[in-house]
């Protein structure tokens, strides 16, 4: 059996890995490669994995680093089954239309900039990839094993990193009719995250193909992060400010406002208006509330008293661009939550652009902000920020949280380890999906846990097994 990886080897985006026996070609994620736009565009232009030739994807979650570039195999030919989880299924849908749609924004802008007579843009695939993706989706339970061929079963366990993620466990007979066990961690998720049950315990496997984001970090504690965010509220209604939040809309934004919805339940909040101002992040929401009895036993306790964790009385779901725009004129202090992020892109940054000189306001910034984006310039405090090609002072208050990542830490990852090898073994390790450094850090762990020495593979290094 032959494992090639295609993506996240030695960086943390474009999850692809292609397993490969005499009679099987399957395909383990295909994302897309995020960063600079240049240099991802190459990378995402290009597909070594030959799409008419696989027999099957398996989605470990619905990330665009991990799923945003299927569309593009049935672009190529591919016309076999994807296999996911029901909620993967659902919030894949919603991610890829918004990315076709991105790419075909991004396509017009560049060609126009382009030299007359030079071909235009194209962008990696249509909405209509997506459409023709999504009736060849075949999502499966949980904890089942599915016979997906007479050669090959699939069981997904929960991940605990977003809605819907999963841990794929394979067996695979290999080209000499044994059994091959192969365990995927996709991206595993915390313990005691809010919202997410906690990822599951696998038993051993003779192939381990695990990720490493975070492979030398210890998480701060998710406990502070409601504290902190009341007080951070409170403190700016008295200067009667507003709070900017820039929120991934996946995830990121459901954590927010569940620990809001907490708050106002607990009489902490200040009665003032709160708003999510992201339309993809509403209709995602719409997907959580559909799902919520799969999420963690603190939800389950509160849905006992209250039908709806993620809306209460002072919340509102802003639904159109006009409504968005009337924000920046309002008066008095309230709360946004908008996408994106890192602050690069969408209706954050009209509100960012109206609060960032006015002392009276806070910024809050949830988690890590990239290099060479709005949200990293906001990070550091500089004094001018450069928004819509001015600049603004930063007078604003800034705040970081950093105890809401969705990756597991160093810690998580020993607990998994050990659980897994605990009555049984691991054979082989591969570490993906993660810089250098994290992904030596727990091959160090790993070490004393393994049959063989663990290996962080190269992109487009391919491997026996």
């Amino acid at each position: 059996m032959k494992i090639t990886f295609l993506g996240a080897a030695g960086e943390v985006t474009g999850s692809q890995h292609l397993i490969e026996t005499r009679h099987r070609r399957i395909l383990l994620d295909c994302g897309m490669f995020q960063g600079p736009r240049a240099a991802s565009r190459r990378k995402n232009e290009e597909l070594r994995c030959r799409p008419k030739d696989l027999d099957g994807v398996v989605l470990s979650h619905a990330h665009i680093d991990h799923c945003g570039r299927v569309p593009m195999l049935y672009r190529e030919g591919f016309r076999g089954n994807v296999f996911c989880t029901d909620a993967t299924a659902d919030i894949a849908e919603l991610m890829l239309l918004d990315s076709a749609r991105i790419q075909q924004e991004d396509a017009k802008y560049l060609s126009r900039k382009l030299k007359p007579g030079h071909p235009p843009v194209e962008p990696l695939y249509s909405e209509q990839h997506v459409e023709q993706f999504f009736r060849h989706v075949q999502p499966l339970l949980f904890d089942e094993w599915h016979e997906l061929a007479d050669d090959v079963r699939l069981r997904f366990h929960p991940a605990g990193h977003i809605l819907g993620s999963a841990i794929s466990e394979l067996e695979i007979e290999d080209d000499d009719g044994d059994i091959k066990r192969i365990v995927f961690t996709g991206d595993l998720g915390r313990r005691d995250m809010p919202l997410l049950v906690d990822p599951s315990t696998v038993q051993g496997c003779d192939v381990l193909i695990t990720e490493s984001t975070y492979g030398s970090r210890v998480h701060p504690p998710t406990s502070d992060v409601k504290e902190h965010l009341a007080d951070i509220i409170g403190e700016t209604v008295r200067r009667h400010g507003r709070v900017i939040i820039p929120a991934f809309s996946l995830g990121r934004t459901q954590q927010i406002v569940y620990f809001l919805n907490e708050l106002f339940n607990e009489n902490v909040l200040p009665r003032i208006p709160m708003y999510v101002d992201s339309p993809l992040a509403t209709r995602l929401t719409r997907i959580f509330r559909r799902y919520d009895h799969t999420l963690d036993e603190d939800v389950q306790v509160t849905l006992e008293d209250d039908e709806d964790v993620f809306g209460f009385e002072t919340l509102t779901y802003i639904r159109t661009q006009q409504e968005s725009i009337a924000l920046n004129k309002q008066e008095g202090p309230f709360v946004v939550i908008s996408a994106s992020g890192m602050c690069e892109n969408g209706r954050v940054v009209h509100h960012l652009k109206h609060a960032v000189a006015d002392e009276r306001n806070a910024i809050l910034l949830m988690g890590y902000q990239a290099p060479h984006t709005l949200g990293r310039q906001i990070a550091e405090r500089r004094p001018y920020v450069r928004i819509f090609d001015r600049e603004f002072p930063l007078r604003a208050r800034v705040e970081q949280i950093e105890g809401l990542s969705a990756h597991a830490d160093v810690n998580d990852f020993k607990w998994w380890f050990e659980a897994m090898s605990a009555d049984s073994h691991i054979g082989q390790a591969f570490l993906v999906h993660g810089e250098p450094k994290s992904a030596e850090a727990l091959a160090q762990i790993l070490r004393d846990l393994t049959d063989e020495e663990p290996i962080i593979p190269d992109r487009n290094e391919t491997f026996e097994v």
